[in-house]
């Protein structure tokens, strides 16, 4: 049985999240089924990575360090957008560069994610004919909704029906992706659309491989503001994340992200106030300054 490989990007402060993400993980998957996991780390200290380490079980888990300056192939610039996402988003889009050449499939993950089934059943999935498998986005569905969606679709000669994804779950097909250029045509598609690009990383995704993705079940990426009576098997906490005092979404999600939490080296962590959540967000906009300037 294979190793899974799966991809994950985290700065110091999110790494709490990928610390309970790994246990989740860990807890649903198959028997005897191990894992390589690469994180690409944005200033991750050295602390951190040490607790980390004594949370996983290395029977299953192996981590890999990537450090984020890297992973990015001499040539190629970030794409710097106007939001306050932290420049590691784009990391997903290096991935085809530092994998070994003999991995032909890989999962990337969001960090703000709890997995509830096994996630060795997304790669089963057949995608010798196309490039990513994902989740359609609920909150857009389709390029034409005014509020996240392609909005420039007509221009781009792309129908308004066109179906949405959301890139916190991608599984990869390398061989696929490395043929056809991806990396490079999502950066020069959001560099030449950036007032269009609310979500830059996701707007470059969609319109580049527009129909070309196969799609999986909503169960693998339920996003935590939405209610349901089925059992997700993959929670993704969007917007507010269960590490802050204000956050107000299900609470059945959030005891279940405690729950994998209090496994790991972060037990008893006590939520983060928002004075600390809005300097997180004033440092991701200083350090696209930084970088464009």
């Amino acid at each position: 049985m294979k190793p899974l490989t799966i991809v994950v990007a985290t700065d110091n402060h999110y790494i709490i999240l990928l610390a309970a993400l790994i246990k989740s993980i860990e807890d649903n998957i198959r028997k005897e089924q191990q894992m390589n996991i690469y994180i690409i780390e944005d200033a991750v200290s050295d602390s951190s990575k040490m607790k980390l380490q004594r949370s996983i079980n290395p029977n299953i888990t192996t981590l890999h360090w990537q450090k984020m300056e890297e992973v990015i192939p001499k040539g190629m610039d970030l794409p710097l957008d106007r939001s306050s996402y932290p420049l590691n988003i784009y990391m997903r889009l290096f991935i085809p560069y530092f994998i070994p050449q003999e991995i032909e499939y890989v999962l990337y993950l969001d960090v703000d994610m709890i997995a509830l089934g096994d996630i060795t059943t997304i790669f089963e999935n057949d995608m010798s004919d196309k490039v990513v498998a994902a989740v359609l986005d609920p909150r857009i569905i389709t390029f034409e909704n005014s509020w996240g969606g392609v909005l420039n679709y007509e221009a781009l000669g792309l129908p308004g029906t066109t179906r949405y994804f959301n890139t916190g779950l991608l599984l990869m097909n390398l061989k696929k992706w490395r043929e056809q250029n991806v990396t490079e045509k999502i950066i020069e598609c959001i560099d030449n659309n950036k007032k269009f690009a609310n979500y830059p990383d996701q707007y470059g995704l969609n319109v580049v491989l527009a129909n070309q993705w196969l799609e999986l079940s909503p169960l693998w990426n339920h996003f935590s503001t939405i209610e349901t009576n089925e059992k997700p098997l993959l929670i993704h906490f969007v917007e507010r994340k269960p590490i802050y005092q204000s956050y107000n979404y299900s609470e059945e999600f959030k005891k279940i992200f405690y729950r994998y939490l209090n496994q790991t080296e972060w037990k008893n962590f006590k939520p983060i106030g928002e004075s600390k959540r809005y300097i997180k967000k004033l440092k991701n906009i200083f350090n696209k300054f930084i970088n464009k300037n």
